[in-house]
């Protein structure tokens, strides 16, 4: 008698919602029933809301149902479970519900779908094409194949990935080394955790092309220690890809070399920041290093470094696979490919949604997120982090585009999108940008360091209501000089979601007293 085999994310989120205590209801109650059933561990699909999900296979389809509790359990094989029986859960086809149809998902395709640690389901699902086509090629044509493509860093700043390459490629060193900055500290933003717990292979062949492409033999995966499961997933699978060949001294035959390390960061935002990062695994305190030069000329030990976020360096296997033009082919003007949004905060339909730039905020918050979770009108939203700007509810319409975010003083950042409703006071959410900057800031640069702790002071003398006109004007003094003087971008960017709030939220800055008189 065959198994039935059932599919339970093993994804961090999943698992915070009671994933693993369903796991094991599922094999207590099919054991008792004298079921054979195959619990297959697989990522999350990105659907937040209905985790934890549970998939089984009926003629070839995939069949959901959530959110399943292990109260639920006896009912959902009562039911008939695995003939894909009718259940108050039942979503019916995964691919088909409509948080996933208009999808792209070039780099999430395998997430939630496969076993992450098979390296069989890995290769059966297109893995290794990528790295196989580099093999091939030299590695002029890997690094045109990024600049055709024109990716751009997914960390955040949005820097031409090619050009790094380019610098790494062209410098002389008896040594060169790729990082992966796996530090995902921005509020709101999941993805690069759901893709090293959902499909590691990715970005072991990612780092691995960017060697061959680079001269590099040697990659660290900076990881943030708030990540135990994607830890344990990534060691577990550079072991599994060590003996099969991709990763070692002889790359899947191809007589180069490519090994790697996870290392686990101790918990400060600043890593985030490369140079900050490059410290931190040298063992160094995390401090911001002045540029120049640059980590891709004099990086790790000194030695030419190509640093890349997590969904930078997993784009990679498709573009090679696919070619550059393939890839540029989706999103609109410089912002080319595909971009894994993050839905979170107040919003009915919290995940990760894959697809094109130039999608919409309004169909991102409404169309796919559903509105807010709390059922009142939507007021702001902020993307990038907790130093991204808050937009309102007129500049909904504007498409997720780099240069278009950037002409209204946003950014597109990691893809964190921060949903809130009118109940939210955006001055007490500006603070919180400058209370944030002075808890993580590594202190080397005065207008950072004493900055933001001067921010948090004016702020709470205008929510007092003392001498607003002038304290406005002094807040805004602060922001330039934050803005001009700050070593990295930690200093530079708090002024941010400050200054959007400002603008767009005046009614929020308004005398403690006038605001009073106006509820």
């Amino acid at each position: 008698m065959s198994k039935n085999r059932i599919f339970i994310p093993l994804d961090s989120a999943a698992v915070a919602l009671g994933a693993d205590e369903v796991a094991e209801r599922i094999a207590i109650e099919a054991t008792s029933r004298g079921l054979e059933v195959a619990i297959v561990r697989t990522g999350s699909r990105g659907m937040h809301w209905l985790e934890p999900l549970i998939e089984v296979e009926v003629d070839g389809k995939r069949i959901g149902y959530g959110p399943v509790s292990e109260d639920e359990v006896a009912g959902l094989l009562d039911t008939g479970l695995f003939e894909g029986g009718d259940h108050d859960t039942t979503i019916g086809v995964v691919e088909e519900h409509p948080f996933m149809l208009d999808q792209q998902r070039l780099i999430f395709s395998r997430c939630g779908v496969t076993d992450p640690l098979s390296f069989d389901d890995y290769v059966g699902n297109g893995g290794l094409d990528g790295l196989k086509a580099a093999i091939a090629a030299d590695e002029r044509s890997i690094v045109d194949a990024i600049k055709t493509s024109g990716l751009r860093g997914r960390g955040g700043a949005g820097f031409p990935a090619g050009i790094k390459w380019d610098t790494v490629q062209g410098a002389t060193a008896d040594q060169k080394y790729i990082v992966c900055n796996a530090d995902e500290g921005d509020s709101g933003t999941f993805a690069d955790r759901m893709i090293m717990e959902g499909d590691p292979f990715l970005l072991i062949e990612g780092m691995v092309i960017a060697g061959l492409g680079v001269g590099a033999t040697k990659g660290y995966i900076y990881l943030r220690s708030e990540y135990p499961i994607a830890a344990r997933v990534l060691n577990e699978a550079i072991e599994v890809a060590k003996e099969n060949r991709l990763l070692g001294d002889e790359v899947l035959g191809s007589g180069k070399a490519f090994d790697l390390t996870v290392f686990v960061g101790a918990g400060a935002y600043i890593c985030g920041e490369e140079t900050s990062l490059l410290e931190s695994l040298e063992g160094k305190r995390g401090l911001v290093r002045a540029k120049p030069p640059l980590p891709a000329l004099e990086g790790l030990f000194g030695k030419p470094t190509l640093v890349h976020n997590v969904l930078s360096l997993c784009s990679v296997p498709w573009i090679l696979a696919n070619g550059g033009e393939a890839y540029a082919a989706y999103g609109q003007g410089s912002s080319k490919g595909t971009l894994s949004f993050q839905l979170a905060g107040n919003i009915k339909q919290g995940g990760l949604f894959e697809t094109a730039f130039g999608v919409t905020l309004d169909d991102l918050v409404n169309k796919y997120g559903g509105g807010t979770l709390s059922g009142r009108p939507f007021k702001a939203v902020q993307i990038g982090g907790p130093l991204g700007a808050y937009l309102p509810q007129e500049l909904l319409h504007l498409p997720m585009d780099y240069e278009v975010m950037a002409q209204h003083c946003a950014g597109v950042g990691h893809g964190g999108i921060v949903v809130f409703d009118d109940q939210a006071d955006l001055m007490a959410q500006a603070r919180y940008a400058f209370e944030f900057c002075a808890e993580e800031s590594c202190g080397k640069c005065t207008p950072c360091r004493v900055g933001a702790v001067r921010g948090e002071e004016v702020m709470d003398k205008i929510a007092a209501g003392e001498n607003h006109d002038e304290n406005m004007v002094l807040l805004e003094d602060l922001c330039e000089l934050m803005v001009d003087g700050s070593l990295c971008a930690m200093g530079g960017m708090t002024p941010i979601p400050v200054t959007s709030a400002i603008k767009h939220f005046p009614d929020d800055f308004a005398p403690r007293h006038a605001r009073e008189a106006a509820e």
